[in-house]
């Protein structure tokens, strides 16, 4: 018997007025699966969910159509800084972000690695390491996902390495996964616009970090060239990406049960789903046929 397999496609939600409305966000729109900052990203701290806001939450998460739900860290997060109070905040504020996940039911954070500064890339990959480390001996259940970034200024995570490098110095192995971008791979230089080069860059992946690591993937086109290095995202099929790639991605049996979320420039949700439609179109028949609702 085939195994069966659900769209998981949708877009971030505001979380705005009430976390659990971003559930009903995300319906109003069809997705099936959506991502949320669970706090303001511009802060450090957070005013403690209380006990009906969780209760909601999971009841409305329960009794929607989302399959998944999928949370992303602060920006302002830098847990490869070299300047010891942003370390020490982004440490403390990456545990709140962890234990808000825990208490709404969400298994997966999505965080961008960070960035050295004045420092170098080899030195910052070891803080990151360490100091995820000490977060995740203090934290229990979500994982967290390790965003694939673009290598803009000084950004760490723009090459696989970088990220099978963390893993690797990680106590924690199996609570870290990936989170790939595909507007940052693309500007940092990994191209997947024809079977060839699709096959290449997966191929890659595999061989350097490894496909049971990746559990998410943001879909977004880019604004700018391959290997520019500038996270600029773009609709899809309207940047340097263009379609192909995007059909290649859809079509891959190997990514069906991979949740796939977009943060494209936008709006309103109307944006959203007229990029959702624009996926959906790029559907082959066999992969309709395969991703069966339950």
């Amino acid at each position: 018997m085939k195994k069966k397999h659900s769209l998981l496609l949708g877009a971030h939600m505001s979380i705005s007025q009430q976390i659990s409305l971003s559930i009903e966000r995300g319906e109003s729109i069809g997705c099936t699966a959506i991502q949320i900052f669970t706090k303001s990203n511009r802060q450090w701290n957070a005013k403690p969910l209380n006990e009906e806001e969780i209760a909601t939450f999971k009841q409305s998460y329960k009794d929607s159509s989302i399959k998944s739900i999928m949370a992303h860290a602060a920006y302002i997060i830098n847990i490869g800084s070299a300047n010891e109070e942003t370390e020490k905040k982004s440490i403390e504020a990456l545990k709140i972000e962890l234990d808000r996940c825990a208490n709404l039911g969400i298994p997966y954070l999505v965080l961008h690695p960070g960035s050295y500064g004045t420092t170098n890339e080899e030195s910052a990959l070891e803080r990151i390491s360490t100091n995820l480390n000490k977060v995740l001996s203090q934290t229990t259940h979500c994982m967290i996902l390790l965003e694939t970034m673009a290598g803009q200024g000084s950004i760490i995570g723009y090459k696989f390495e970088h990220l099978a490098q963390i893993i690797k110095n990680s106590e924690y192995k199996e609570r870290l996964g990936i989170c790939l971008d595909t507007c940052h791979i693309f500007a940092a230089g990994y191209d997947f616009r024809t079977k060839i080069t699709y096959q290449s860059m997966w191929q890659q992946f595999d061989e350097i970090i490894g496909m049971n690591k990746l559990k998410a993937i943001h879909i977004n086109d880019s604004l700018k060239e391959l290997g520019s290095r500038v996270d600029r995202h773009a609709d899809i099929g309207k940047g340097k990406i263009g379609l192909e790639g995007f059909k290649l991605l859809l079509n891959d049996p190997n990514l069906f049960d991979i949740p796939k979320i977009l943060e494209t420039p936008r709006t309103d949700l109307i944006d959203y789903k007229k990029n959702m439609d624009i996926l959906g179109g790029l559907l082959s028949d066999k992969t309709k046929k395969l991703l069966l609702s339950d």
